[in-house]
């Protein structure tokens, strides 16, 4: 439902826009399909968000923190985006990046207006002179709003020290904050564990030399922060399709991921089935992920139950699966950022 209900705001916004170009009706005459609908069916229906939940896995929790989250910032009520985000990110480490979408879309709103790319001039129909006038080919942007910003950190403390303070009473028998802060965000950042999983880092770091592991430990976190801003200045005016690469990138590159995460993200790009309907690839991209998601179990059950195989083979569908996941997001940005040019023009 809180899915459905973010394509409806980036529906509104969207027809909101082109009235405010002079392109009201060619909102009204365009085939668009329900977006909402789509993306609510993708993450209900899909196969990887059902095991998830028959293997009674967290994930589905914390993807549930994440669209309220994200719903929170759509409506513009502070308090319901700070309480998003703080519970998903005490839950996992990663949508701590989310906070750069939120907050662009308490300021921005779910659609704005990207920075005009070059000035019309049209001459006056009413003078006569020779004189031209300068008119904008986009309406008048929309002023960033500070005020839900700030109330969204306030409320950003109040949550947090409500969750620490809940935390440090359960956790008082048991090593108190410091205990826990080990035990979830210093275990993802150590990956102490090298169990096998869909991910491609745990076969990595069982190859590399000890005395590597910490260097290389800190490229593949920092890794991800190197992306955080230039995405940003890049999507700035489309936050929710920026959270959308925030999570294929996380899950792609996050040492313990989960097919949920996939499950999540997926369902966010198909919110913006109409504007991505001309992606390449897609039906490729499609028998890729059935493909990974059918061979995946099987190799995992012929090394480790059956000893017929070997690591080679499960890494190779990790190593698949993170290709997939990569040309998802990538072509989907190119091609979002070229529609925009074109709405823009």
């Amino acid at each position: 439902m809180l899915i459905r209900a973010i394509g409806l705001k980036l529906r509104m916004a969207y027809c909101e826009r082109l009235k405010s170009l002079g392109l009201g009706k060619l909102f009204e005459i365009s085939e668009i399909l329900p977006s909402e609908d789509i993306a609510a069916l993708v993450y209900l229906w899909n196969p990887l968000t059902i095991v998830t939940c028959v293997g009674f896995n967290t994930t589905p929790v914390e993807n549930l923190f994440i669209i309220l989250s994200l719903y929170g910032a759509c409506i513009r009520v502070a308090p319901l985006a700070a309480f998003g985000w703080v519970v998903a990110s005490h839950l996992s480490l990663y949508p701590t990046i989310l906070i750069i979408p939120v907050i662009l879309l308490l300021g921005n709103g779910p659609d704005a207006t990207p920075r005009k790319l070059f000035l019309m001039y049209k001459k006056d129909e009413a003078d006569n002179s020779s004189k031209g006038r300068v008119v904008n080919g986009l309406s008048e942007q929309k002023k960033f709003s500070w005020r839900p910003v700030g109330l969204f950190f306030v409320w950003v403390l109040i949550w947090t020290l409500y969750t620490l303070v809940l935390c440090g009473i359960f956790m008082r028998n048991y090593g108190g904050l410091s205990e826990m802060f080990n035990r979830t965000y210093g275990f993802i950042l150590t990956v102490k564990d090298l169990s096998p999983n869909i991910g491609v880092l745990w076969y990595f770091f069982a190859e590399v030399f000890e005395f590597f592991r910490d260097f290389f430990l800190i490229v593949f976190h920092v890794n991800i922060l190197f992306m955080i801003l230039p995405l940003a200045i890049r999507l700035k005016h489309r936050p929710c399709f920026l959270a959308f690469v925030y999570m294929a990138i996380c899950s792609m590159l996050k040492p313990y991921p989960s097919v949920g995460d996939s499950a999540l993200y997926l369902a966010l790009l198909a919110l913006f089935f109409n504007e991505l309907a001309e992606m390449q690839f897609s039906f490729f991209l499609f028998c890729g992920f059935v493909g990974v998601s059918l061979l995946s179990p099987v190799m995992h059950n012929l090394w480790i139950w059956r000893g017929t195989g070997n690591a080679n083979f499960y890494f190779a569908t990790g190593m698949a699966y993170a290709c997939f996941q990569g040309n998802t997001f990538l072509p989907s940005s190119f091609l979002k950022q070229e529609t925009s040019h074109v709405r823009t023009l």
